[in-house]
């Protein structure tokens, strides 16, 4: 009795071989490349912020005719998600926020009454899709006693976002593992129906994860539960840079279902193959520019990075799901011993490109090597790590038997490997998708002390007048801004007639140099300082309200 043939592909060992190892070499060569291709600068991936003005928790003279907020790349506010409340509640901003960059500037038109605590709240879209919202405060005059309250819509999707990424990406191990499999190595005796299945239930998969993506987004964009979302809602996810890509890989969705049936029955020429690849790495594409690659420093390399680990996961895990549930079932020996090696040799090439993709990934999201195990994306990323180490050491396991010749004649054991191997992996891909919707190591916790950091505000009494007074940003050798205002110890604003600041650094003997000064309002000075050292500058300020009546005060601003 003859053993079923195989395809040509299947049984040309020694060029596979030689392609095999050179490919393993390439995927290693991306790795060590793709590493040093990334700067060492903060880079961006979920937009954090990194500065206000006023500063947070500031206590200014006046309120300000402009808010500044500042993140770390660029972003989109989310429409009527980005106010600014006054002492009492009422929204005191004017019209819609100007971006440009990573700079949101909110209009705010000033109250009758200013003295009080505002409350800034904001909801924006990174440049890598994901939504970020926070809110901060700042006080004009003196802190209220009761804050203005924030806004109470500020629930996001939950676990639907995580979910739907699992979901997609379970589609992608159906969807591109049986097709290579059954185009590649099956046997011609054998019905291609099972991968054809395989392969429409993975699409299914993915259409239902981009939907659920869809509605996680919405959901993420205003704030709100999924229940509560409107029709307006969901639309505002196609006007949004993350929907037309969402849209185009349900429109690559359809078009490889349609291609499918011929490709896996082998009715088709070598074009319509062609094609069917060129839409799968189309496909696959659309999930790192839904993600943390496009902000990057240098998104194309993120991009191709992300597209080669999650081709090398869906080969890797749908190969091993359609080894062991369609193809080894009720198969010779003679032809397990054909397939097997041929398997082995495919899952090695897909191995390597998934590790060296991988490696590549994480240098360039964790940032620094500490950022490992003191942020939570390290420590996921470690966890992760750990169960591909499990897969690993089976899979080697695996292919000593395979190179021995003795695979074929153990299935159960085969079967068995294959069972951990695939329950490791299934945890894997969990994992990944809980790290996509984590802040990379790089910018964990980076937030609030950057905007702390960034200015210095503080208030001065003497007997005749209060001043306040906000430096922002505290820069060395590079111009800062600088405000003052001057109040009656009743908190109302007091006209100065005459202002004179100076600059002084005593530690190094630096004589106080006079700073020229404007007065856009009469109890407001504002300048620009440049602080051409470190060390802690002496800042003194005289204001005469009056012929007779003067007094000065000081502060210490530290600048390092």
């Amino acid at each position: 009795m003859h053993a079923p043939a195989l395809n040509r592909t299947a049984v040309r060992s020694e060029p596979l071989v030689v392609r095999t190892r050179t490919a393993a070499l390439l995927g290693l060569l991306l790795a060590l490349l793709s590493v040093p291709l990334t700067p060492p600068v903060p880079a961006a991936a979920h937009a954090v912020l990194v500065a206000t003005s006023p500063v947070r928790d500031a206590v200014i003279g006046s309120p300000p005719r402009e808010v500044m907020v500042t993140f770390s790349e660029p972003v989109s506010p989310v429409a009527g998600r980005v106010q600014v409340l006054g002492p009492d509640g009422r929204k005191v901003h004017t019209g819609e926020p100007v971006v440009r960059g990573g700079t949101l500037r909110i209009p705010v038109r000033v109250p009758d009454r200013p003295l009080g605590t505002y409350l800034v709240s904001y909801r924006v879209i990174s440049a890598d899709s994901h939504p970020v919202a926070g809110s901060f405060t700042y006080s004009a005059g003196a802190p209220s006693a009761t804050p203005p309250p924030p806004d109470g819509r500020t629930r996001t999707s939950g676990a639907l976002a995580p979910a739907a990424r699992y979901v997609g990406y379970l589609g992608l191990v159906l969807a591109v593992g049986p097709v290579l499999l059954g185009v590649g190595m099956w046997p011609r005796r054998r019905s291609r129906r099972p991968v054809v299945v395989a392969a429409w239930a993975g699409l299914g998969l993915v259409v239902v994860a981009t939907a659920g993506q869809w509605v996680a987004q919405a959901a993420d964009m205003v704030g709100a539960p999924v229940g509560e979302l409107s029709p307006a809602d969901l639309r505002a996810v196609g006007a949004s840079d993350v929907g037309p890509v969402l849209g185009a890989r349900l429109a690559l969705v359809g078009v490889a279902a349609a291609l499918l049936p011929a490709v896996v029955a082998g009715r088709s020429g070598r074009g319509r193959r062609v094609t069917l690849a060129v839409v799968g790495v189309a496909a696959l594409t659309t999930w790192p520019l839904a993600g943390h690659p496009v902000a990057a420093p240098l998104p194309p390399v993120s991009v191709a990075v992300g597209v080669v680990h999650l081709a090398a996961m869906a080969v890797w895990a749908g190969g091993l799901l359609t080894l062991v549930a369609f193809l080894l079932p009720g198969l010779h020996e003679r032809v397990r011993a054909r397939v097997l090696p041929a398997w082995s040799r495919l899952a090695t090439l897909a191995v390597c490109w998934l590790v060296a993709s991988g490696v590549a990934q994480a240098a360039v999201e964790l940032g620094r090597p500490a950022a490992l195990l003191d942020t939570t994306y390290g420590r996921l990323l470690c966890g992760k790590a750990a169960l591909l180490a499990v897969v690993l050491a089976v899979a080697a396991g695996q292919r000593r038997l395979v190179r021995r010749g003795l695979a074929a004649g153990r299935p159960g054991r085969v079967s068995r490997a294959a069972g951990v191997e695939l329950v490791a992996t299934a945890l894997v891909l969990a994992l990944s998708a809980v790290l996509v919707q984590t802040p990379p190591g790089r910018t964990d916790g980076t937030e609030a002390a950057r905007a702390s950091r960034e200015g210095v505000a503080q208030t001065l009494t003497s007997g005749l007048y209060t001043l306040q007074f906000d430096v922002y940003p505290v820069r060395v050798g590079r111009p800062n801004s600088l405000h003052a205002y001057v109040y009656t110890p009743q908190g109302q604003a007091l006209p100065v007639v005459e202002w004179t600041v100076s600059l002084a650094l005593p530690a190094a003997g630096v004589e106080p140099v006079r700073v020229p000064v404007d007065t856009p309002e009469p109890h407001h000075a504002s300048a620009e300082v440049t602080f051409p050292v470190r060390g802690e500058w002496t800042l003194r300020f005289t204001a005469r309200t009056s012929d007779v009546d003067q007094a000065t005060v000081t502060a210490t601003v530290p600048v390092g």
